[in-house]
């Protein structure tokens, strides 16, 4: 693997950015300054690997800004031993960071392409806990549910009833939710009953689109 000093040193000043933008989570900081981020991209990409900012990667996915990443993982609040399943697979990066946090990672990827080529690279890089799936994330993975957590990484029209049912009592969602062409509203379903949800709503970000059934 190559991670280099230089690597290294801009992961930490990645670290002091998010810091200044208000990410506070410690693990969730940490697990950003471990993960070599330029790992998780093409080529063409790798000098800006440690930049604030999203880059496209394979089937027109695109990998997140760290702070987008590090905003979603801070209101998740992921604890270690907890169940966290993820929608939206793409490079993987996200996985790792939650993996990093000491959560127990199920996660979904649509693309064929990018679920087989993530699934190696988790290999690669040592994270073998992580349990990846080509699938439909609207359906979620009931098989190994329920869940603590559940992370969508891409926009939802709207919040899929099949993944609350796959949260337990109690348990939380962090999703974007809005026009899949415009921008999304963060928001948090917190799973009071088998009837009742709470939903808060934060910041605004874009994100490429949740889509139903497995791409073909």
């Amino acid at each position: 693997m190559n991670d280099t000093f230089r690597h290294q040193g801009l992961r930490r000043q990645l670290v002091d950015l998010l810091k200044e933008k208000g990410i506070t989570n410690r693990l969730v900081l940490d697990a950003i300054g471990k993960i070599p981020r330029h790992l998780f991209m093409d080529n063409a990409f790798l000098e800006y690997a440690y930049q604030d900012k999203a880059f496209p990667i394979d089937c027109e996915q695109t990998i997140s800004q760290p702070f987008t990443v590090a905003y979603q993982t801070q209101l998740l609040d992921p604890v270690k031993g907890e169940k966290v399943l993820e929608i939206g697979t793409g490079s993987g990066y996200q996985s790792c960071v939650l993996a990093e946090t000491g959560a127990k990672v199920f996660t979904i990827e649509r693309h064929r392409p990018l679920h087989d080529a993530t699934k190696k690279r988790f290999e690669s890089l040592g994270y073998f806990t992580i349990k990846s799936f080509y699938g439909d994330g609207f359906k979620g993975q009931a098989s190994y549910g329920p869940y603590d957590k559940i992370l969508v990484t891409c926009g939802a029209p709207e919040i899929p009833a099949a993944l609350v049912a796959q949260l337990k009592i109690g348990g939380l969602m962090v999703i974007p939710v809005g026009d899949i062409l415009a921008e999304q509203v963060m928001t948090t379903v917190l799973k009071k009953s088998e009837k009742e949800v709470e939903i808060f709503e934060f910041d605004k970000f874009r994100f490429v689109p949740m889509l139903q059934q497995k791409a073909r």
